[in-house]
């Protein structure tokens, strides 16, 4: 697979989105889910897969539902 695949991209764009919204870095963000701070960034350039259980700890920190980080996809 060449490149970022468009779904990624979408997800982290949507991801920092709510993550700017609550007015918080990707240090904070990563904190209250509970994840690496690379992480985080990563997933928000799409440039790495996030598992289900990651994807549940940022919705759940940024207080939104899975469902509003995908519906773009």
């Amino acid at each position: 697979m060449l490149g970022t695949p468009k779904h990624l991209k979408i997800l982290g764009d949507t991801i920092r989105q709510y993550r700017e919204q609550a007015g918080w870095s990707q240090e904070k963000l990563a904190e209250l889910a509970n994840l690496h701070p690379v992480y985080i960034g990563k997933v928000e350039r799409g440039e790495q897969w996030i598992s289900l259980h990651a994807l549940i700890r940022v919705a759940k920190a940024l207080r939104v539902r899975v469902r509003d980080l995908v519906e773009n996809i």
